[in-house]
């Protein structure tokens, strides 16, 4: 097996992400529940103990899930609930174009292509389904090891590093 840390999948997490619908569910749920209690943990806690928390409770559950790179913009909703991070070359928008005819990664012959299962699961999503197709800014990496959730709720994942613009597409 190759060392790279992206090939090396958490036992067990296969069987739930190949049910990208229910986690889909599952977001979408936690989603609103942490929309709703947000305000009132962030007057009843510390910051410190809320990032500690919420980063923590990230890298156990989407660390075994998804094998979670914690880049602190997650878009696995995107993505066919597949997190593109563990891309080795850390791709965002799509395959590098040297996925194998076999479905596997060029780099790590093992592993299935991210982009591939991203590719099939988005297909089995509901609300969710088709936004594999929107381009997804550049990752920024100050926000590398941070709380993907808090980065949402605060808006701080929504705002794009110097030097990137969108094009509207007609």
């Amino acid at each position: 097996m190759s060392s790279f840390a992206e090939s090396k999948r958490k036992p067990g997490s296969e069987w739930l992400k190949n049910r990208p619908r229910l986690l889909e569910g599952i977001y979408a749920g936690s989603k609103s529940a942490l929309q709703l209690l947000y305000p009132v943990l962030k007057r009843i806690l510390p910051a410190r103990w809320m990032d500690g928390i919420f980063v923590w409770s990230e890298e156990v559950s989407k660390g075994y899930l998804f094998n979670c790179q914690m880049c602190g913009q997650c878009i696995l909703h995107s993505t066919g609930m597949t997190c593109p991070m563990n891309c080795p070359k850390n791709l965002r928008n799509g395959p590098c174009g040297g996925v194998r005819q076999n479905g596997h990664c060029e780099v790590i012959p093992e592993m299935p292509c991210v982009w591939v299962q991203a590719w099939q699961r988005d297909a089995q999503m509901g609300r969710y389904r088709g936004e594999i197709q929107l381009l997804q800014p550049p990752v920024n990496r100050s926000l590398q090891n941070s709380s993907a959730w808090l980065n949402l709720l605060e808006g701080v994942d929504a705002q794009q590093p110097s030097g990137w613009s969108t094009i509207e597409l007609e």
